[in-house]
């Protein structure tokens, strides 16, 4: 099921609306749907260039749209909508333990998962749930977001097609690590 909903993601990428469906999943993947805007992102940038920073503008405005979705769903219908989605993604043990420390930690667990594979839309619900400051996550989400995508379509307007392989399998960790080696750093500088 998730490779027929990949594939039929990729190939609104040629679709003439290009550019409006992918507003739509950059919006309903930062809330629910598990396919990332990256998939559509990267050929609508490697076709077209010079639209490689709006197509980037509007993955960033959407996504963090969505993301004000997901923390409504969190703050107003944890239990009805909420709970199913972190329970598809195996995430409601998780959760609990989580949520006790979410708050004072809560703008780095957005920016972290704004920026690499962990599935944002837990951290986007989690926020709601747990009540974070909604400037915070605001703020933190258009960063995380913004970073992400820009990146992304930098790389693409730069290099081209030969950067595209680096971007879909690799780029993902790059910022794993660049966000271990700055908390890392945070924590070497606290405590060391």
């Amino acid at each position: 099921m998730i490779r027929a909903l990949y594939d039929w993601t990729l190939s609104l990428a040629s679709h003439r609306h290009a550019l409006a469906a992918l507003a739509a999943v950059a919006f309903i993947e930062s809330s629910v749907f598990p396919i990332p805007p990256d998939i559509l992102m990267i050929p609508m940038i490697v076709a077209a260039p010079h639209r490689a920073f709006l197509i980037a503008a509007v993955s960033t405005l959407a996504s963090v749209l969505g993301g004000l979705a997901g923390y409504l769903i969190g703050l107003f219908l944890f239990d009805s909508i909420g709970q199913p989605v972190l329970a598809f993604y195996g995430m409601t043990d998780k959760f609990e333990v989580f949520a006790q420390t979410y708050n004072s930690w809560g703008a780095w667990a957005v920016l972290i998962a704004g920026v690499t594979p962990f599935p944002y839309k837990v951290v986007t619900i989690l926020s709601g749930a747990t009540d974070l400051s909604l400037p915070v996550f605001m703020l933190a989400s258009v960063l995380a977001r913004g970073l992400r995508f820009f990146l992304v379509a930098a790389l693409l307007w730069k290099f081209g097609a030969p950067i595209r392989d680096f971007i879909e399998r690799r780029l993902g960790l790059m910022f794993t690590l660049a966000v271990a080696l700055l908390l890392g750093g945070f924590y070497a500088v606290k405590f060391l």
